[in-house]
């Protein structure tokens, strides 16, 4: 890596926005335009964090050390859209929501599924963001990412090995994702798109400052009673949001922080909530979960913090792009 850093503004103590609006600052934030400028963000901190809407995001009231990227810049979010072939070639920071309205104007279909999901195309990637009626990995057929050494490596979908909310590029820095998408009619596209945001709009507290689902969908080991019949789902994923709900957890709260009445697998914060408030919050229903069902919640939430002090409170460490 030879590009001079120097040519890169970097701000510090600067606040990292999310959707929780709560939380610490970055010690220092970058905004590259290019690629060069990535790779010059490499040689200030090889370890950076990138950020990328920032709505599965909690950053720790203390905020958090090192390097923080940002790719919500001209130079990653350029579109390409070719229609006869059904291609579509998106910048890491374009956001999902705004390409998917010019994918359902052209007549493609295939990511009007994904609707009201908050996020850039990079980080949605890298963690298969998907809900009720899809997701990512049903139409991304290729990834361009950087990784820590300023390497550049082009996957096929064979490649990237999609799973579950994760991939295999959680190590490495996305800057484009190449989607194959169907061509329809614009009107038969545009009408699936209202029919999935009214659904999320119906069952989800939209309006609410949230991080979209705290915790993934457990995979049951044993059967549970009132969950379904005996066996009937051993073995297969199950809500999150049904299991916190039943265990009693709606309504619960830790400060300024609290479970959603409208899906229990939702926490929304109030004015006067911090982070640490969030953090307490999603211990406690793990721990209710836990001695209801015996079954222990993995986040799907990213917490950023200094030291590992939020991670210790919780038990999930991952990336967010």
């Amino acid at each position: 890596m030879s590009i001079k850093a120097t040519q890169l503004h970097i701000e510090h103590n600067a606040p990292v926005p999310t959707w929780f609006h709560i939380g610490g600052k970055a010690a220092k934030l970058a905004k590259p335009e290019s690629e060069e400028d990535l790779i010059a963000c490499l040689e200030i901190d090889d370890e950076f964090k990138v950020l990328g809407e920032g709505a599965n995001l909690l950053v720790d009231d203390g905020g958090v050390d090192g390097l923080v990227v940002s790719l919500e810049t001209d130079g990653f979010r350029k579109v390409l859209i070719d229609e006869s072939a059904g291609l579509v070639r998106a910048g890491a920071g374009v956001a999902l929501p705004s390409l998917i309205n010019r994918c359902v104007k052209r007549g493609l279909g295939g990511l009007e599924v994904l609707a009201g999901i908050p996020a850039t195309v990079g980080g949605a990637a890298i963690m298969n963001a998907g809900g009720a009626f899809g997701a990512m990995s049903d139409v991304v057929v290729g990834v361009t990412a950087i990784d820590r050494a300023g390497r550049v490596h082009a996957f096929d979908r064979s490649q990237i090995d999609f799973g579950y909310r994760q991939s295999r590029l959680n190590h490495l820095i996305v800057i484009e994702v190449v989607f194959e998408l169907e061509s329809g009619d614009p009107g038969e596209i545009k009408q699936s798109l209202s029919e999935c945001m009214a659904y999320k709009t119906k069952s989800q507290p939209m309006s609410e400052k949230s991080a979209g689902c705290v915790f993934k969908n457990p995979v049951l080991n044993e059967a549970i009673d009132s969950i379904g019949e005996a066996g009937e789902q051993v073995g297969e994923r199950i809500g999150a949001g049904m299991l916190i709900d039943r265990a009693g957890c709606k309504g619960m709260r830790s400060g300024g922080a609290q479970v959603s009445d409208i899906h229990a697998n939702f926490i929304t914060s109030e004015r006067d909530a911090k982070a640490r408030d969030v953090i307490e919050l999603i211990g406690k229903v793990q721990a209710r979960v836990l001695e209801t069902y015996g079954v222990m919640l993995e986040r799907e939430l990213i917490i950023w913090g200094n030291d590992s002090t939020a991670e210790s409170r919780t038990n999930s460490s991952e990336g967010n792009q």
